[in-house]
């Protein structure tokens, strides 16, 4: 035996379990497997699994009701087959529909769900707009605040021009609607602006629904329009705050900083 093969053993020997160097234990590669899915995020399946949890938390029966659309969906398909005289190939065909129904009717029951719990939460008409499909450019900070009340407006650029989106008591936003219209009207001369108040209260639009009363406003821009408007409202960026006691239009330079002194 070598000296090299016999210092190798040796040190083997000298370990716990007699493993060899470098080799991970079990619980070492079973702790690996778990980062490794926890960094992948849950598959189609668990995707599923949160939805239908995060759902039933504000429609308990919602399992019921899925139950409902998929054996009706497939009794139609059970009652084509009967008539046809062939109801085991039907019934087959109609076991993907079923499921299809059913996962179509816990999508749009989650996307009503996630809009109960963001409600009456600082922000939440941001959220609201982020569920817009193609065609709109929506802005991540809000437009205008009142760092007071915490009344928000957010801008969207679209199709049919600008849309306001207000947060707030509907009299009460109606001076921050005021100050954005003046200060982005002189850069979208002749674009439509819109104002649509998000609320419970009477004229306002619920979150659910904001989406769809923006997609049924009349289309006045083509898509090259709207990059052109986007651009131009970008150059306004943000205003910053000016500290108090400053007044920008009496201020005076130090001249003998100017001259160097």
């Amino acid at each position: 035996m070598s000296p090299s093969t016999a210092k190798s053993r040796a040190a083997s020997a000298g370990r716990p379990g007699g493993k060899p160097a470098g080799k991970p234990s079990r619980e070492q590669r079973r702790e690996e497997k778990q980062r490794r899915r926890a960094a992948k995020g849950p598959g189609f399946l668990g995707q599923i699994k949160q939805v239908f949890r995060m759902t039933r938390e504000t429609e308990p029966n919602i399992g019921w009701w899925m139950l409902l659309i998929g054996l009706a969906v497939l009794a139609v398909f059970l009652l084509i087959g009967l008539l046809t005289g062939n109801w085991i190939t039907w019934l087959l065909i109609g076991l993907p529909f079923a499921v299809l129904s059913a996962s179509f009717f816990l999508s749009r029951r989650a996307e009503r769900a996630a809009f109960v719990r963001i409600e009456d939460q600082p922000g939440a008409a941001g959220a609201a707009l982020s569920s817009l499909r193609r065609g709109w450019i929506v802005e991540d900070q809000p437009a205008a605040m009142d760092p007071r009340t915490r009344d928000l407006v957010f801008r969207a650029v679209g199709r049919p021009g600008v849309v306001l989106v207000t947060e707030g008591p509907s009299g009460r936003v109606d001076k921050l609607v005021t100050k954005e219209r003046r200060r982005i009207g002189p850069v979208i001369q002749n674009v439509p602006i819109h104002v649509l108040k998000t609320g419970k209260g009477e004229g306002q639009v619920p979150l659910r629904e904001l989406s769809k009363r923006m997609n049924k406003l009349e289309k006045k821009l083509t898509k090259q329009e709207v990059q052109t408007v986007h651009r131009r409202i970008s150059t306004l960026g943000n205003r910053l705050p000016i500290p108090k006691g400053v007044d920008p239009m009496r201020a005076r330079p130090d001249r003998r900083a100017m001259r160097g002194r």
